[in-house]
């Protein structure tokens, strides 16, 4: 078996190591497959952790090849950021994809996935965001008034939108829901497997987090971690510059506007979240706003990157280099270790977004960590 797994590892933690092993324990000698995002994440967050070492996290747990989900995928909401990444695990040949869900009932994430097909479900979806509803509540709203299921959890939304892309591209990828066994919107530490925002939130207030990791990633925890925060001066220089700030993704014109007012009234990211935050965009849609104006990403870029256009190896281990061979021989797209391969305009914006997310590095050296992006070779264990 070929297993995928579609991941962000902010950071990598005991849950998603407990992910892992189960799915070792239910499929023996399978392959697992992770798309992975790199610098930039679907909440509008940056990595903590650099993709290189989250690469070598993921290999050192068991991991058997790691690919890079586009920027132009891993920042946009869950319906887009699962097209990107359910099209590179179809040209993988996964046979099947393994996440968490809260609700841990595949039967009823079917359903769900299948009434969203319906006109009935659009028009009540947008009936309710007219209301000034935000759109992750139009949905719950929906299902529940067409199903009778509550379902409003991040994970289990973002279950539907894979079997929801699964079907769309006629795959025959198997969707399998393990159970969530913490709050994902936990901010406190509980017991040994806790929400990946209470480690980053005990990382910023120096708090020991060292039985909520594996031994490995703790200790890439002890290097510079990348916390969102850090770019307000570069993103407050951006919004400040820009004449027009709809032409980039996500910003709709009279948000945009009111992003312009506010940056003037904020000391700091959150901030200015909370300044620009209302009923109809949530703390998340606000951040991905943010994360597009200060890479750049316009809407008319984005119009033309609706489709993965390749696949960029990361890293692997003797059996993934095995399994690549294989399927280097059937994948549509292609198969690529560097900048060099292909000419792609997701690619570019990839350069790009990898070398705005180093700016803000102590490092003395840190044209060396932007270089090192197109020189990096996949990593090999």
């Amino acid at each position: 078996m070929n297993i995928g797994i579609i991941c962000e590892y902010n950071p990598f933690h005991n849950g998603h190591l407990y992910h892992i092993n189960k799915i070792k324990e239910m499929y023996k000698n399978c392959n697992i497959i992770l798309v992975m995002s790199s610098s930039f994440l679907q909440r509008g967050d940056a990595s903590l952790i650099d993709k290189w070492d989250k690469t070598s996290i993921a290999l050192e747990y068991g991991v058997d090849i790691v690919i890079e989900l586009p920027f132009v995928f891993s920042t946009q909401s869950a319906d887009t950021f699962a097209r990107g990444a359910i099209q590179i695990l179809k040209n993988m040949n996964v046979d099947a994809i393994v996440f968490g869900s809260e609700i841990n009932d595949i039967e009823i994430l079917n359903k769900i996935a299948n009434v969203q097909n319906e006109d009935s479900f659009n028009i009540s979806v947008q009936k309710y965001m007219s209301d000034g509803v935000n759109y992750p509540t139009a949905i719950s709203r929906t299902i529940k008034d067409m199903l009778n299921i509550k379902i409003d959890t991040p994970n289990d939304l973002l279950a539907v939108s894979y079997i929801k892309e699964i079907n769309r591209q006629n795959t025959n990828i198997k969707p399998i829901c393990i159970k969530r066994t913490n709050d994902f919107h936990d901010k406190k530490l509980n017991d040994t497997i806790t929400s990946a925002t209470s480690i980053r939130n005990a990382l910023r207030n120096n708090v020991d987090i060292k039985q909520y990791v594996p031994e490995i990633c703790y200790n890439y925890l002890q290097k510079e971690l990348y916390y969102t925060e850090e770019y307000f001066d570069l993103l407050k220089y951006k919004i400040l510059s820009a004449s027009d700030l709809s032409i980039y993704q996500t910003v709709d014109e009279g948000i945009g506007s009111r992003i312009k007012k506010m940056i003037l009234k904020s000391n700091s990211l959150d901030e200015l979240i909370e300044n620009v935050k209302t009923k109809r965009y949530t703390h998340n849609k606000i951040k991905r706003m943010l994360i597009h104006i200060l890479c750049g990403l316009t809407k008319k870029q984005a119009l033309k990157m609706k489709n993965s256009e390749y696949i960029r190896i990361l890293g692997f281990n003797e059996n993934g280099r095995i399994y690549l061979n294989k399927v280097k021989k059937t994948s549509k797209l292609p198969i690529i270790t560097g900048y060099s391969n292909i000419k792609s305009d997701i690619l570019d914006l990839e350069l790009k977004v990898s070398q705005i997310y180093y700016l803000v590095s102590k490092e003395k050296n840190k044209n060396y960590l932007m270089e090192l992006e197109y020189k990096h070779k996949p990593i090999i264990k």
